[in-house]
């Protein structure tokens, strides 16, 4: 038989003998897993910096292209509304919606395509060309057979007067004769507002029958230039003005998940500390229990 002193001792001794595993097993593993998660969102970090930076640094070429072609866009459009020049009734409309390839830029391209719909809705008798897949997928939805052309690729750098021309070229063989056609585009307001807005290219016919056209003295085989030109210069200020519109969203989508990636390093950081802490507070109770049980043997 054993002594009274001895039986706490060895009943402590089989208890460690049968446990398969230590009591902290569970705070080893959520150690290791906080850590994992930690190294996760400070990478996301990194790229979320990197990308804030260079959204930063393209921001100043987009709004300095922005304002050359606002400035181009504008003195067209005053030869139109000092010719009080309308669009036609009678005939259909042309929405060309200009948006992007590319996402990382909060809502921008939600809200172009959800003002399209509200367009499109009161404006029954309508086609669409989209430029840009991030728009066509968002209407391809709700409006796949207005759709007649899609651009890809458009908008990768700061747009061209070549870009627009091109596209203009194309819009320009379409069969159906348009009233009016409307550029949908977001409207650069300041580095964290932007709006959707329509900018008009009215078409020939259209031109034609303003009031006052005559005042310029515009030869009649010069009017089908007029209105492509008028129609490409209108592209050019819609497309310039989306892409810094949009390396302003991106700029600030990365910032805020910049400071959201840091807000959670904190806590996780606090939670690991704890954890750690507990973990070697556990430790060191076994430690003290273990030497106890042992003097008393």
């Amino acid at each position: 038989m054993f002594s009274r002193a001895v039986r706490p001792a060895v009943r402590a001794g089989s208890a460690a003998v049968t446990r398969t595993a230590p009591p902290n097993a569970a705070n080893f593993a959520t150690l290791r897993e906080i850590e994992g998660r930690l190294k996760s969102i400070k990478n996301i970090q990194k790229i979320t910096n990197t990308m804030k930076i260079v959204a930063s640094t393209r921001l100043t070429r987009a709004q300095k292209a922005m304002n050359e072609s606002r400035a181009y866009g504008e003195t067209s459009n005053a030869v139109f509304e000092n010719a009080e020049t309308k669009p036609l009734d009678e005939k259909k409309t042309l929405f060309v919606v200009a948006s992007s390839d590319k996402g990382l830029c909060g809502g921008i391209h939600s809200s172009l395509s959800k003002a399209t719909r509200r367009m499109i809705e009161t404006t029954p008798n309508s086609d669409i060309v989209v430029l840009g897949e991030k728009a066509k997928a968002k209407l391809s939805s709700v409006a796949a057979d207005k759709i007649l052309l899609s651009f890809s690729n458009v908008c990768k750098d700061i747009p061209t007067f070549a870009d627009a021309q091109a596209i203009a070229d194309q819009i320009s063989l379409l069969p159906a004769e348009y009233a009016s056609i409307k550029i949908v585009y977001n409207k650069f307001v300041n580095a964290q507002t932007y709006e959707a807005s329509t900018v008009e290219a009215y078409s020939e016919e259209a031109i034609t029958e303003s009031p006052n056209i005559s005042a310029f003295e515009i030869d009649d085989e010069a009017l089908a230039s007029l209105r492509e030109y008028a129609l490409a210069n209108n592209l050019f200020w819609a497309m310039a003005e989306g892409h810094a519109c949009e390396i302003s969203a991106r700029r600030n989508a990365m910032e805020n998940a910049s400071n959201n990636a840091g807000d959670m390093i904190n806590r996780f950081q606090i939670l690991y500390n704890r954890q750690r802490q507990a973990t070697i507070t556990g430790e060191l109770v076994e430690i003290i229990t273990g030497a106890t049980a042992s003097e008393d043997m």
